[in-house]
């Protein structure tokens, strides 16, 4: 929570202290008029400090005040015709409405201090033969850094010298490890996971990916941040025209038809701004929201404000980053082909030869292979960042990895065409068999895509940075609409724009993802939903949903009470229109008095806040 955030909420909660002490007061003892109105004048001026800063500031800008000053006249009229206690309460009811909003949209608008994990601590810059730490925004153009296992890589720079594999997955969500060999480009935030390499700088820190990422997210951020509440939007409409009624019942029949009665119609004037004052609505439009992200959070499912479900409501673009979304995220042994020996002794070879790796390859290999590994039968192991390992195992020499490890070696492999990683095995110089190793689709992928495009008229669009096949592989078998591969976060963010410039006003687009590279689309979209737990921190504080369980399927429930929750939303707003325009006329014409317009609005606001508390039951 913000400090201005916990300072608006003292304020408000001394009101309404001073309220309740006022309320008590006045039932049980006997006071003056004067007292009365002391007290509950100060209870209001506190509430509504807030409303007042927002109306002088609007008034300074020469913008015109929207729901605030409504509040602020129909309570004043209020207490002009010695209403206190109602009066004070409808600003009560009002900005309750506003810091609930404040507090949904907080944590929405935090910058992305998560983000700051994928920075580098350090670089290692060399000069004249010698290495030495340095901040990375102190490394220049062209200088020398030299990158050892396990540390971040500082800025984009190119390999000079040594082999190893580049863990990318802040940056693609990848979890293959990729080669990196001299003159291939490497990108800052990205960890050096086997050999020693030396490379050359080929971009300042300022200009690096990983600064260039945190900036999008940030700027994006600040897009999103403009937009208009919903209560504000209606305001925009219902203040002004509600202000001019008002005056004109004051000043119109008094100097036309009913001349000099001033009194009668000052005094129906008064009452026709109580009665359109919506306090009903602005109360009863965030406890819908609030009623929908209650439900919402009881499916697993974290709403961080009212107005992303009205975005929810209205989606028909549909954005998935692939692995860790759209799939498990995870490498799992997907085919098994022996050749002279049985699978089971395929998959014990091959897991005793990379029993010492840590290569998420090797990891796939002991969950494929469930059996005992004998780590006293393996020696003379060598693993070769980019080829794979060889091993010695039963006084037999066996080749684990990639076609470049079988090339290597001179054993010939067949070609196998598939869009996972195919690990080839060889003893000796023939080869034994292969394994495809591939991420799986998500079980509920199938259904959840199916749900948006026959409920949503969703557009199915994958965004992934992983190679053509395997990401057409996956859009295909869930007939998804586009599919764009090998692509960088500022590819995604300049793809994803491409798609928000063709949508009308009455559209939204929602983007789905789980790692640090999702960020920044994340916060791009209309809609940005995390894959919760399986989520990276920078993702869940850049997204506005985030499902806690990170299960696909959440993404039906969630449009779902979207479109619940702007149902009531609209059946509240029509309700309180027909009701108070019928008071109001009533009014008008003499037959209501303050009493009457009072107990109307009272029973407006509770009829409209028990339809929206509904929502909050609502289960799918």
């Amino acid at each position: 929570m913000t400090a201005q955030l916990k300072k608006i909420s003292m304020i408000y909660s001394l009101g309404v202290a001073i309220y309740v002490c006022g309320v008590v007061w006045t039932l049980y003892t006997t006071v003056t008029d004067w007292a009365k109105f002391l007290v509950f004048l100060a209870a209001y001026l506190v509430i509504g400090f807030e409303s007042f800063k927002k109306v002088s500031e609007r008034l300074m800008q020469k913008k015109m005040p929207t729901e605030h000053i409504l509040i602020i006249l129909a309570t004043v009229g209020a207490f002009g015709i010695g209403r206190y206690i109602e009066g004070v309460f409808v600003m009560l009811l009002f900005d309750l409405g506003l810091i609930f909003e404040e507090f949904a949209t907080d944590s929405a608008k935090r910058s992305i201090a998560e983000m700051i994990d994928i920075r580098p601590e350090y670089a290692t810059r060399k000069t004249l033969g010698e290495e030495i730490q340095v901040d990375p925004w102190e490394l220049q153009l062209y200088n020398i850094i030299v990158i050892k296992p396990g540390e971040r890589i500082p800025v984009d720079a190119v390999v000079l010298n040594g082999v190893t594999t580049i863990d990318t997955k802040a940056l693609t969500g990848e979890a293959a490890p990729q080669l990196a060999r001299p003159g291939d480009r490497i990108y800052s935030g990205c960890i050096n996971l086997s050999g020693v390499i030396e490379a050359k700088v080929i971009k300042v820190y300022e200009d690096s990916t990983v600064s260039k990422i945190m900036n999008m997210v940030e700027d994006a951020q600040n897009l999103k941040a403009e937009s208009e509440t919903f209560v504000t939007r209606f305001s925009k409409v219902y203040t002004p025209v509600m202000l001019v009624l008002s005056l004109l019942v004051m000043l119109y029949p008094p100097l036309t038809f009913s001349y000099g009665n001033w009194d009668t119609w000052i005094y129906r004037g008064l009452i026709f701004m109580v009665v359109a004052c919506p306090s009903g609505l602005v109360m009863s439009i965030p406890i819908a929201f609030l009623g929908g992200i209650t439900s919402a959070a009881r499916q697993g499912i974290l709403v961080k404000g009212g107005n992303y479900l009205e975005a929810l409501a209205k989606a028909d673009i549909f954005v998935f980053d692939k692995t860790g979304t759209l799939t498990e995220g995870t490498f799992a042994v997907k085919e098994v082909k022996a050749y002279s020996m049985g699978e089971r002794d395929l998959l014990k070879l091959a897991a005793h030869v990379e029993c010492y790796s840590n290569h998420p390859i090797a990891q796939s290999l002991f969950e494929a292979y469930t059996g005992v590994i004998d780590k006293n039968k393996v020696y003379r192991v060598k693993e070769e960042p980019g080829y794979g390992v060889s091993a010695t195992y039963e006084g037999q020499r066996v080749h684990v990895g990639n076609w470049r490890l079988m090339e290597k070696q001179k054993v010939k492999v067949a070609d196998v065409e598939t869009a996972g990683s195919v690990v080839y095995i060889a003893v000796g110089q023939e080869c034994v068999g292969y394994f495809v190793i591939a991420d799986e689709i998500r079980e509920d992928a199938y259904d959840t895509l199916n749900y948006l495009r026959q409920q949503c008229n969703g557009v199915l669009v994958m965004l992934t940075g992983d190679s053509e096949k395997a990401g057409r592989e996956v859009a295909e078998e869930l007939d998804m609409d586009y599919a764009y591969t090998n692509l960088m976060p500022v590819e995604k963010v300049e793809q994803l724009e491409e798609f928000l410039f063709v949508q009308d006003d009455s559209e939204k687009l929602v983007c789905v993802g789980d790692g640090i590279n999702d960020a920044p689309v994340l916060a791009r979209a209309d809609v940005g939903i995390a894959m919760g737990d399986l989520a990276s921190a920078a993702a869940v504080e850049a997204a506005d949903v985030i499902l806690v369980k990170g299960r696909l399927s959440k993404i039906k429930d969630a449009i779902r009470i979207a479109k619940e929750t702007i149902q009531v939303v609209n059946e509240n707003i029509m309700f309180a229109i027909i009701i108070k325009a019928m008071v109001l006329l009533m009014a008008v014409i003499g037959y209501f008095g303050m009493w009457e317009a009072i107990l109307a609005e009272v029973g407006v606001m509770f009829a409209a806040i028990l339809n929206a508390v509904c929502v909050s039951k609502y289960t799918v």
